[in-house]
């Protein structure tokens, strides 16, 4: 992005220092917040993607109006906001930075690639966790991936970049799927990828579901390395049972995938609560020492009275 380098000082207050990642609408920094003296992360977007000609001032409105909703959030597997702005056609996003290491990279250093089912019921549980109270303020982040799942260093999962800057090109034309690479549509949604209806949460709950399948599998959904053929495969092929890749999962857990990963939102469990609530038997056991009362009942947007995830990074 031009303008925007190391060193560079945003709104007169984040100073950038060093690239995190790069990403089909921009960059994510690791930051400084000058006047507060704590370490950030920042996402910036490139001008040109911001000059939508005909739809760019209802874009930036709904920027605007969801990072508000999104700065309202409290909830211990979401990413905080710290503040959001356009300026000059620079548009840039201020969010608490996690010390951890994306579920992506968790794939790569594991010898087969997968988890075991307590692992792998944990991270989707806390995810339901999250998306609950994210649905419930009205978001839907639309962008769920391997690369937006962060997992601390002490198993706390977070999610990352609440679909807020997707919202700039949603209006986009020359910002379509066929234009996506295999990365930004691995867990899109049927409904997303065509664009025929609203979204809401379900959408996000067909993410979870790739990314269960996943995550017990070690493989993605559909393989394949063509955007085209992907689409074509989340509009249309049933999606493959976990025992295609030779893993054995407890016969509810492989209905509650089948159910996520339905192609109509309708036929998909109704809330991330409800997946959450499905989930829980198969929970790993409590840490040593968590502190438990008999016949409390969690409540599905805080899963866990400590945290529990992968193993520590």
């Amino acid at each position: 992005m031009r303008g925007i380098t190391t060193g560079t000082v945003l709104l007169e207050r984040y100073r950038l220092e060093s690239p995190l990642g790069r990403g089909l609408m921009g960059r994510v920094w690791r930051g400084r917040d000058l006047r507060l003296e704590r370490p950030v992360a920042v996402k910036t977007v490139a001008a040109d993607l911001l000059a939508v000609p005909a739809s760019r001032e209802e874009a930036l409105q709904r920027f605007r109006r969801e990072a508000r909703a999104a700065a309202r959030l409290d909830h211990p597997n979401t990413t905080t906001v710290f503040d959001a702005s356009i300026t000059d056609g620079t548009c840039c996003l201020v969010m608490e930075l996690i010390r951890g290491t994306t579920l992506e990279f968790l794939f790569d250093e594991r010898d087969e690639g997968r988890f075991d089912v307590p692992t792998a019921v944990a991270v989707a549980a806390q995810l339901c966790a999250g998306l609950s109270a994210a649905h419930a303020a009205g978001l839907v982040h639309r962008d769920l991936k391997t690369q937006n799942v962060m997992v601390r260093r002490d198993g706390m999962v977070k999610i990352l970049d609440f679909g807020l800057v997707k919202v700039l090109a949603d209006t986009d034309p020359r910002l379509t799927m066929t234009g996506e690479s295999i990365g930004n549509i691995l867990c899109a949604s049927p409904e997303l990828l065509s664009g025929g209806e609203r979204l809401d949460g379900r959408s996000d709950l067909y993410a979870v579901g790739c990314l269960l399948h996943h995550m017990l599998t070690g493989g993605t959904l559909f393989a394949t390395d063509r955007p085209a053929l992907l689409v074509t495969h989340h509009l249309t092929s049933s999606p493959p049972p976990v025992a295609d890749s030779g893993v054995r999962v407890p016969r509810e857990l492989q209905e509650l995938i089948t159910a996520l990963l339905a192609k109509s939102p309708g036929d998909r469990p109704a809330s991330a609560a409800e997946v959450y609530e499905a989930l829980v038997p198969h929970l790993p056991a409590p840490l040593p020492g968590a502190a438990t009362s008999p016949g409390f009942r969690e409540d599905p947007r805080r899963p866990f009275l400590v945290p529990q995830g992968p193993s520590p990074v």
